[in-house]
């Protein structure tokens, strides 16, 4: 597979975001605190955000556009100039093309090597995971994706022991509502069964001191329940998939996925490198466990 991005779908995907645009330029400026004046002086310095035209030529953005004008808020707030703060919100939004974890990290230029699992051995490894951040991890940032609430209820004990160890932990399932509780509380957040990330399963660790991330997707296979599975210890690609996770749930937790982004942008990557060794070895484990079980 290329690369190179596809022109066609490119083109495509400008004209879903264009048909997305539906809020003037003073609701926008209403809902980020940034002044109409403001934003079409970004626009002509930086071309950013790009507004459609109705028909009449008057600006229309979508919520997308919203929800980056309030990061750049949220980095210029930490000190990072307009063009500064334009590159972390750019540099963001180039992992979440697709609006799923592991598609970001394949699409993406990652160390990863998908294999096929079972639900047993991902069960397993998400264990492991979890079991290692309660141990050892400080102040992480947690993501967690479970398909069906009833997937997450069953570890849901060990999502709350995480999150009161934790700067912040938030678990995607398909939940009735979101759920916004203390701080030291997991945040739910709903998928759907038609959305790409109702089909994942991921256990993403973010912390100073450690970092572990699987994420999988659900095969479409009648006789099992078949995932393709990244499974890494790398911090760069661990950091891609908790920022690609904390981005998602910016349309149905908007003021948590701002903080996240916020606690990412700020922290250093892990400083334990596994070697890639660890890695491919413990892929190899995994891939003998699973044909013998």
């Amino acid at each position: 597979m290329s690369g190179s991005a596809n022109p066609d779908r490119a083109h495509a995907r400008r004209v879903n975001r264009d048909a997305l645009k539906k809020l003037a330029i003073k609701d926008v400026a209403e809902q980020t605190g940034v002044a109409a004046g403001t934003i079409r002086m970004w626009e002509q310095r930086y071309g950013f955000p790009e507004p459609g035209r109705t028909a009449s030529g008057y600006r229309v953005y979508s919520e997308e556009d919203v929800a980056a004008i309030r990061r750049i808020v949220a980095f210029r707030d930490r000190g990072l100039s307009v063009p500064a703060a334009l590159d972390r919100v750019r540099s963001m939004e180039g992992t979440t093309d697709r609006p799923s974890i592991f598609a970001a990290l394949v699409a993406a230029d990652s160390p990863v090597n998908p294999q096929r699992l079972s639900k047993p051995t991902l069960v397993a490894l998400s264990r492991a995971i979890e079991e290692e951040a309660i141990a050892r991890a400080a102040g992480p940032v947690v993501i967690g994706a479970f398909q069906d609430e009833h997937n997450y209820r069953a570890v849901e004990h060990r999502y709350r022991r995480m999150a009161r160890v934790s700067d912040a932990v938030g678990v995607f399932a398909t939940f009735d509502d979101v759920h916004v509780g203390e701080e030291d509380e997991p945040v739910e957040i709903p998928v759907g069964a038609a959305d790409a990330l109702g089909h994942e399963w991921a256990v993403v660790v973010d912390a100073p001191g450690f970092a572990a991330a699987l994420v999988a997707w659900e095969t479409p296979d009648p006789q099992a329940r078949i995932f393709e599975a990244i499974w890494t210890m790398d911090p760069t690609v661990v950091r891609r998939a908790a920022q690609v996770g904390a981005t998602l749930a910016t349309r149905r937790a908007p003021d948590w996925s701002e903080r996240v982004l916020g606690l990412l942008a700020d922290r250093p990557l892990a400083v334990e490198v596994p070697t890639p060794g660890l890695t491919a070895v413990t892929n190899r484990m995994l891939g003998f466990l699973d044909a013998r079980g």
